[in-house]
């Protein structure tokens, strides 16, 4: 939070931290892929052996969620314009 004569930013805005938590991210993803190969899972699907299985899968969630998202507002999304009409459909100059 900023004082009203203070306009210095704050630590989340410095490219520091946000090459610092970047690097952090990296690592921990590196780690995690490691253990993915070393450790054995008892699963219940002969697809669920493969490596990077579960990365594969949750990306292609989010693709999906992305591409149903977008479908369903073509269905039931409003025009930018939609709260400034009366009732009539004619533009409120208000």
């Amino acid at each position: 939070m900023q004082t009203s004569g203070d306009n210095k930013p704050g630590w989340a805005e410095n490219p520091v931290v946000h090459q610092r938590i970047r690097y952090g991210l990296f690592i921990i993803c590196g780690l995690l892929v490691i253990v993915d190969l070393i450790v054995h899972r008892h699963t219940y699907l002969p697809v669920e052996e493969l490596p990077a299985f579960y990365a594969f899968y949750g990306f292609g969630a989010l693709v999906g969620v992305v591409v149903l998202a977008k479908t369903l507002r073509l269905y039931v999304g409003r025009n930018e314009d939609y709260y400034q009409q009366d009732q009539h459909g004619e533009k409120d100059d208000a």
